[in-house]
């Protein structure tokens, strides 16, 4: 087997896009520690273009479906190919925001009041919306989507009925959740350690696509998140508890909210994007890994059978 590393990016989800910018950053960090590198776009017949490259392990920059739900990383288990990140079961709950959640509300994670809306066998949606069961202002989003695509907070029956029916178009399932209005924190979470946290104020209604991929939507981040000494540890050990009740490996963010001093878990990213404005190398910094290093420490901790 050579020594080469494929940087996988692009793909085929609606994160294309961010991929390729993660997928970049990543490829440079490890040019420039002297690793051999090739970027592989994984769509079309990408698998054959691994069969043909044999390389020593996989980094894995997608994002969104088929690159962080278990499909790509159960493609690379079959190739016998170490990769980078979660594994095959991790990456699919993790991505399954409902098989998540039940997870969480198991192990005494708190999480927003949340209900299903799907498409019944004939493509018809159920969209009787319970009232009573959550009130309005509400965030409506699809089961398995990254980088808040599809993301709504909806302030009355007629913004639920108009961005609703939009979702169906594309999406079977549709995850309902009341909306907490408290302060966005999340947690970077590297191997066994929970890193840091930081706290993210948006100037738009919410740290929605482009409040995260665009300098012009001038989100302030705050590292670390200031809370008081014990709420810090506190968020760092339910982000830890996260990675570990999903079996996750490498790393991860999770994303809360605080409000009325409790922590809700919003969701746990396996795919966490690293780029210029991304979290996790921001907390790393914070914490004495410079962008390079926490590469190559991804790297260096790829495997299969996860």
């Amino acid at each position: 087997m050579s020594n080469l590393i494929v940087v996988l990016m692009g793909g085929l989800s609606g994160e294309r896009k961010i991929s390729f910018l993660t997928g970049k950053a990543c490829s440079k960090a490890l040019i420039k520690k002297g690793y051999k590198v090739i970027d592989l776009d994984a769509k079309g017949y990408f698998v054959e273009e691994l069969r043909k490259l044999k390389p020593k392990l996989v980094f894995n920059a997608l994002h969104g479906k088929y690159g962080e739900d278990g499909f790509v990383q159960s493609i690379l288990e079959s190739l016998k190919i170490p990769y980078t990140h979660s594994g095959v079961l991790s990456s699919s709950l993790a991505m399954d925001k409902e098989l998540s959640r039940l997870i969480f509300i198991k192990n005494n994670l708190k999480v927003p009041k949340y209900f299903l809306l799907q498409k019944d066998h004939q493509g018809n949606s159920n969209k009787k919306f319970n009232n009573k069961k959550i009130k309005f202002p509400i965030v409506i989003k699809p089961i398995n989507e990254g980088s808040s695509l599809g993301v709504s907070i909806c302030k009355n029956k007629k913004q639920f009925k108009n961005k609703y029916k939009k979702l169906m178009e594309n999406y079977d399932r549709i995850l309902v959740e009341e909306y907490i209005p408290g302060r966005e924190i999340q947690v970077a979470v590297m191997g066994e350690k929970a890193l840091g946290a930081i706290e993210l104020v948006p100037r738009r209604q919410f740290y929605d696509y482009t409040a995260k991929y665009s300098n012009t939507a001038q989100t302030q981040h705050i590292m670390p998140a200031p809370l008081s000494p014990k709420k810090y540890k506190e968020i760092l050990g339910l982000a830890k508890k996260a990675h570990e009740l999903l079996g996750c490996r490498g790393i991860t963010r999770s994303d809360f909210r605080f409000f009325k001093n409790k922590f809700y878990l919003l969701e746990t990213n396996t795919q966490p994007g690293l780029t210029k404005l991304s979290l996790v190398p921001e907390i790393a910094q914070y914490c004495g890994i410079k962008f390079e290093d926490l590469i190559v420490w991804m790297t260096e901790n790829a495997s299969s059978n996860k």
